[in-house]
């Protein structure tokens, strides 16, 4: 890894094996500000740029690539571009580079809200948009499934049309065949002209032209004033379906106008939460003297003197114990000023932090209201355009059935002067041929009409049953969707509950080799508590750290958090950190952890702390003292030199 004018560095390049890599060294050696290098080259922009430069740059080569991250000053803020190892930062910087100032170590030592650090990274605006969609797809599945089971339920009735179908057309085909039988009986006793003969034929068929034309219309005029009445039927339904939309009292465009306004707020505070995070980061350092390089003029207002000598004075000025130099006026003031500036910027975080949950909150009551009237507003859109729609259609219908109608008069009136034509033609001497040939018209007639009406009963059928091989595939579906809406419904309570059962585990875990004698357990409850959001109230999960420990009597009693000591807070930190670094499987994408400012814990702790850690990285980088260095194993990487 090269880094330039990162933090207090001016220039450096460093090897980092796999495993552990201890950056040894006393305060001031910008072990700290080679974390930060790292950070910044795997994608964080929380490291700083050296005080007295207008650039910086890290390269990192790993795995075969090489990743690259610059800083620019930029008026008073800090640019960040390149193409860094990580795309989206946010789970590293919160439980991966576990600095002094990382937010899972400090929720811990401060009693924030533990939850809200590990659900942070889950995208439940998005979680929930994906439930809702697959709630439509649903509803659109089950209504499909609805429509083949009742579709089913026609199966018996079109099966048993079908057979009275084909009986009735049985029966009349044997009627047309004894009606031909009994003509042809009769023609072969007639001596007749063949002209006459002919004659009498073409007028038959007239007639029977005539008929099939009338029961074609009357189908068709049967048809129509089915479609009409379904029509007028539904056009009643939607007209009520009309008068029961309630008006809409909130413009969906207002609404997101104001969502928009929430979101450049949310933005503007996540950039001042980033600025005040780099602000008190900038100022611990400066207070545990691991800081930028700082040069100082001489008492008569040169600047010349060297940069190690002015980095030993301010260190020891640092170092003082009630005077220290103001790194930002340069006027000695009690340091007990600055620990209070940074408390209160530590309030300000928090409440910035608050600040911004509560405008989320907002916004995600506004979105689930401005998404209620769109779909609102879309129903009633498209219900009045099919209403629209079924009104031209029912003037269409009337309009057709006017015509037919008319047309059907007029083929009745065909018929009627078609049979006088043949009575004619017969004029009272062949009265049994032309009835029989009426009655075998009638029967042809009928004959065609019945298998017309089989052939489309057997259509419907097949249509019917080709339609309900589909239901098993939507019934499989709508499984599917089930399963994801279950998943997605748990996956944040899921996560909550493995996070808690990780710090649970590891905690006694680590309180088992580090040895903390007066204390029994630490560990996290989850329980759901009531809270009011306006004028409602809602249920809200929350992480209750519990501690016991040991009397001098040997009997167990509960403690809480601000009785932890030092030492025993930092590991809870860490820990905490862990869990959320397993929780949301962080050694995917990232393969390091990085520690620092372990000072409150005893070398041998450290120690096995480290060797506890170095299981769940394929880098770890982690910056102590010579003397807590010393207490590691050999076998591990050391820089001394930065």
């Amino acid at each position: 890894m090269r880094a330039s004018n990162i933090g207090g560095i001016d220039e450096t390049e460093v090897d980092i094996p796999p495993g552990v890599t201890v950056l040894s060294g006393r305060n001031a050696t910008n072990r700290t500000s080679f974390l930060q290098a790292i950070m910044a080259g795997l994608g964080s922009t929380r490291p700083s740029l050296k005080g007295n430069a207008e650039e910086g740059r890290v390269e990192l080569e790993l795995g075969g690539e090489t990743y690259t991250r610059t800083l620019t000053r930029r008026g008073g803020s800090v640019a960040f571009g390149g193409d860094p190892y990580l795309a989206d930062p946010e789970i590293a910087d919160l439980f991966a580079f576990l600095l002094e100032d990382n937010e899972a170590r400090l929720a811990v030592a401060r009693g924030d809200d533990l939850r809200e650090i590990i659900m942070r990274p889950v995208d439940t605006d998005q979680i929930e948009a994906d439930i809702r969609e697959l709630e439509a797809e649903k509803d659109d599945v089950d209504e499909r499934i609805a429509s083949l089971d009742t579709l089913e339920s026609t199966l018996p009735e079109l099966e048993a049309e079908r057979t009275e179908i084909e009986s009735d057309l049985e029966a009349a085909r044997e009627d047309l065949a004894d009606a031909q039988a009994a003509i042809d009986d009769l023609d072969a006793d007639l001596e007749e002209s063949r002209s006459r003969k002919e004659e009498l034929e073409a007028a038959f068929q007239a007639v029977r032209e005539a008929r099939a034309e009338v029961e074609d219309l009357t189908f068709e005029l049967e048809t129509e004033e089915s479609t009409l009445a379904e029509l007028r039927t539904e056009r009643d339904e939607l007209a009520a379906t009309v008068d029961e939309f309630e008006p809409l009292d909130e413009d969906p465009e207002r609404i997101a106008g104001r969502i928009e306004e929430l979101r450049q707020r949310k933005r503007s505070i996540d950039e001042t939460l980033n600025e005040l995070g780099s602000v008190i980061s900038f100022n611990e350092e400066m207070l545990a003297g691991d800081g930028l390089d700082v040069t100082f003029g001489d008492e008569t207002g040169g600047s010349e003197a060297s940069a190690d000598a002015g980095s030993d004075a301010v260190t020891d000025k640092l170092l003082g114990d009630d005077q220290t130099v103001c790194w930002t006026c340069g006027s000695e003031v009690d340091r007990s000023r600055i620990d209070d500036t940074v408390a209160k910027l530590r309030d300000l975080r928090a409440d910035t932090l608050e600040e911004r949950n509560e405008i989320r909150d907002q916004i995600d009551d506004l979105t689930a209201r401005r998404s209620t009237i769109q779909q609102r507003r879309r129903e009633r859109e498209r219900t009045e355009r099919r209403l629209d729609s079924v009104e031209s259609d029912i003037e269409a219908v009337e309009a057709r059935i006017e015509t037919l109608e008319a047309d059907l008069d007029a083929a009745e009136d065909r018929v009627a002067e078609r049979e006088a034509a043949t009575e004619d033609v017969g004029a009272g001497e062949y009265d049994d041929v032309i009835e029989r040939h009426r009655e075998a018209n009638e029967l042809e007639l009928k004959v065609d009409r019945l298998e017309s009406e089989l052939a489309d009963v057997e259509d419907e059928i097949a249509e019917t049953e080709s339609k309900l091989d589909e239901r098993e595939t939507l019934r499989a579906r709508r499984e599917t969707i089930a399963d994801d809406l279950t998943d997605l419904r748990t996956r944040v309570d899921q996560i909550e509950a493995d996070a808690v059962e990780a710090f649970n585990e590891h905690m006694a875990a680590v309180l088992d080799v580090l040895g903390y004698d007066n204390i029994d357990r630490i560990w996290i409850e989850r329980r759901e508590t009531e809270v009011r959001e306006g004028r409602r109230k809602v249920s809200q999960t929350r992480f209750d750290l519990h501690v016991v420990r040991s009397g001098d009597d040997g009997s167990a009693y509960r403690d809480t958090v601000d009785h932890l000591s030092e030492s025993e807070r930092e590991v809870t930190g860490l820990v905490f950190a862990l869990a959320g670094y397993l929780v949301h499987e962080v050694h995917e994408t990232l393969p390091f952890i990085l520690l620092d400012s372990l000072e409150a814990i005893d070398s041998d702790r450290i120690a096995a702390l480290v060797e506890y850690l170095q299981e769940y990285a394929g880098y770890l980088v982690v910056a102590l003292l010579p003397e807590d260095a010393a207490a590691l194993a050999e076998d591990h990487a050391t820089v001394e030199s930065i």
